[in-house]
């Protein structure tokens, strides 16, 4: 059986730390999870720019990392997770009740799963402390929550056509405006709400990628208007954390 050459040996003669550096590369983008951008990566690492764009590439080509699916950043590819190995002590299930259970002991906000399978919203975890009142308007009207708004923002060929339904006076039903509102959550990787479904909820969400780096899902906080703070940059940054640990 053939074996792969890795690429670095077109580097090497000039770069004789490259394997260092590509590792520490690597390590960077396990720490930042998916998305991490070049220049984060190469910030993080003290590595060159020039180089560490370089390297990202070989890297990428060698199929240790891959380019999310908006070209924004960078994820784990399949050769950097063969190399982990099975864990045979945390089953994705076992791992995704971990963080989710830790999650909710940090934060006093409801806590939700969703996948985006098939371009549909559904709820694979659902918070047994908080009721999710209009739950069924979250799947079946994506304009006016956190939650669709992430999915709508990634799948531009499933955007609602016609008029949007008004749930309150908060709710984003201009289709321009929302195009403004999914550019938006695209820049940031951050999708929110405030008042839109019903008065006096609001929510963070933030993506949750798949093994290519494309969005497959979201994990949101969802609580009382006033108390969650859609600009809590702490929670946000929680969410994130625990979302580079999950699949949907």
């Amino acid at each position: 059986m053939a074996v792969r050459t890795p690429r670095f040996a077109e580097v090497s003669g000039h770069e004789p730390r490259a394997v260092q550096k590509a590792l520490a590369l690597l390590e960077a983008v396990a720490h930042i999870g998916p998305g991490a951008s070049a220049k984060e990566i190469a910030q993080a690492t003290g590595v060159a720019p020039a180089t560490a764009y370089r390297l990202l590439n070989l890297l990428v080509a060698d199929g240790y990392l891959v380019r999310i699916d908006d070209l924004s950043g960078f994820a784990l590819g399949r050769r950097t997770r063969e190399l982990a190995g099975p864990d045979p002590g945390h089953d994705p299930d076992s791992i995704r009740r971990d963080v989710l259970d830790s999650l909710r002991s940090h934060i006093r906000f409801g806590v939700y799963l969703a996948s985006y399978e098939g371009g549909r919203i559904s709820l694979v975890d659902r918070d047994p402390d908080h009721d999710l009142v209009a739950e069924s308007a979250i799947l079946t009207h994506p304009h006016a929550s956190a939650i669709g708004k992430m999915m709508l923002a990634r799948r531009s060929e499933i955007l609602p056509t016609g008029k949007l339904r008004v749930f309150t006076s908060h709710t984003i039903a201009d289709s321009d405006a929302l195009s403004l509102e999914l550019t938006r959550v695209r820049t940031s990787d951050l999708a929110t709400e405030t008042d839109e479904m019903r008065i006096g909820r609001s929510a963070i969400a933030v993506p949750l990628r798949d093994e290519l780096g494309s969005v497959s899902g979201c994990l949101a906080a969802i609580g009382r208007t006033g108390r969650l703070r859609t600009d809590d940059s702490d929670l946000i940054d929680l969410l994130r954390a625990s979302a580079g640990r999950l699949r949907p």
